[in-house]
């Protein structure tokens, strides 16, 4: 992910803990927020995730005049090789197939200091380590690592988030 501007607003933290349940006053509360020793309103912990919405090329975000990943037949958008062929309704002969399957395994957060309002933020995304293990119903199971970095206006790392993905290598029938 490369996110050149993410402006970190009061209100999109006030909505983003509400979306998680989260009703700690830090996030919202001005008043109670600058009597804390942190002194001011700031970001639960796994809000940088929501850069994604600046990012125009995250793959989960909602793109006019496309079709979207999460819109198919499945929870997750993705289908079957074979169900994809029998329903390819622009006949062009194309499907958006998939590896057996891919998950978020793991996500991590490193705050090097509080986000709070009125901070701009930039992420850049590089590759971490890969390691493979081996499982006895998906096959090969393949790890990957990414590394965001989250700087201020000034460079200064504010947070750093490490994710992990696991491609199988086989379907696990149920």
């Amino acid at each position: 992910m490369a996110v050149d501007r993410f402006p970190v607003e009061a209100s999109h933290i006030l909505m983003f803990a509400r979306s998680i349940g989260d009703t700690n006053p830090i996030y919202y509360d001005e008043a109670h927020a600058t009597s804390t020793a942190v002194g001011s309103i700031i970001a639960p912990p796994t809000f940088a995730q929501a850069s994604a919405q600046f990012d125009p090329d995250y793959v989960l975000r909602p793109k006019a005049g496309q079709k979207w990943f999460g819109s198919g037949a499945t929870p997750s958008g993705a289908a079957t090789a074979k169900k994809e062929e029998a329903s390819d309704s622009d006949g062009d002969g194309k499907t958006s197939g998939s590896s057996a399957g891919g998950l978020h395994a793991e996500q991590h957060f490193t705050y090097h200091r509080h986000l709070k309002p009125g901070d701009v933020l930039t992420a850049e995304t590089k590759p971490g380590e890969s390691w493979e293990k081996e499982s006895k119903r998906a096959g090969v199971l393949k790890f990957s690592e990414s590394i965001t970095e989250y700087r201020d206006e000034d460079g200064e790392l504010v947070i750093t988030a490490r994710g992990v993905g696991v491609v199988t290598e086989k379907v696990i029938e149920q």
